[in-house]
């Protein structure tokens, strides 16, 4: 039960950290990489399964 717990939160902080990084990225930035600022939560999301 306890590793089941710390696997999501784990999940949830790594999500959270993506997120944060990809928000300080500039408008140039994100579109260097495809990314436009409307889908970071889906990108972060994304990465979680990989």
């Amino acid at each position: 039960m306890f590793d089941n717990v710390r696997s999501k939160y784990s999940s949830w902080v790594n999500y959270r950290r993506a997120i944060d990084e990809l928000s300080r990225l500039s408008a140039r930035e994100l579109q260097d990489l495809g990314i436009s600022r409307s889908d970071i939560k889906f990108v972060a999301r994304r990465g979680l399964s990989s």
